[in-house]
């Protein structure tokens, strides 16, 4: 396991940019630095509000970092910030696309973590407490019922709206959709 913990409020984890070097540390700011706590398959990232001292370190296998500095370096991965409301595909460590989503109200929320996607439909039913939609346009699957998809039904993004699936306007998420095939990195915070 590697020591991750948050020095400054920032996010730029000390460790990691000695370790990496400045530059990947920099790319690691927005995966590693969330508003809120995050609980990330075998990880937890936390908030550096809350880290009083060194022995409250979180900590993220070695396995997991390496995937998210290679991805930073090479390939598609989707990047979603709950607190901005926005996702971005990355390629080759550069943003090609962004859009404002819209993620799941308190009640109903996105999980937070690292994911891949696992499934996709140019268009499904989606049933729910208090909603049964049909044809949710490009829709692809990252874990369990969450997904991130077109939605026909509100044009409000930038705010939470969903029961915890990621929010598209449909114009764009055909774009993504095309973009990121099937194991395509999710990670959200």
């Amino acid at each position: 396991m590697v020591q991750v913990f948050s020095s400054s409020r920032s996010g730029i984890c000390r460790s990691v940019m000695t370790a990496l070097g400045l530059a990947i540390a920099v790319v690691l700011v927005s995966t590693l630095a969330p508003v809120a706590p995050v609980q990330a398959m075998n990880a937890t990232l936390v908030n550096p509000a809350e880290v009083t001292s060194i022995s409250q370190q979180a900590t993220i296998s070695e396995v997991e970092l390496n995937e998210i500095i290679a991805r930073a370096r090479r390939g598609k991965w989707i990047e979603i910030r709950l607190a901005s409301q926005r996702l971005y595909a990355w390629q080759n460590g550069r943003i090609v696309m962004s859009s404002l989503i819209s993620s799941g109200i308190w009640r109903y929320p996105t999980r937070r973590g690292y994911f891949r996607i696992y499934r996709k439909y140019r268009s499904t039913r989606m049933r729910g407490p208090g909603y049964n939609l049909p044809n949710v346009p490009w829709t692809m699957y990252y874990s369990g019922s969450y997904a991130i998809h077109g939605a026909y039904w509100h044009h409000n993004f930038g705010h939470p709206m969903s029961h915890g699936c990621i929010n598209l306007p449909v114009p764009f998420s055909r774009r993504l959709f095309a973009w990121a095939p099937v194991g395509t990195l999710v990670v959200i915070h």
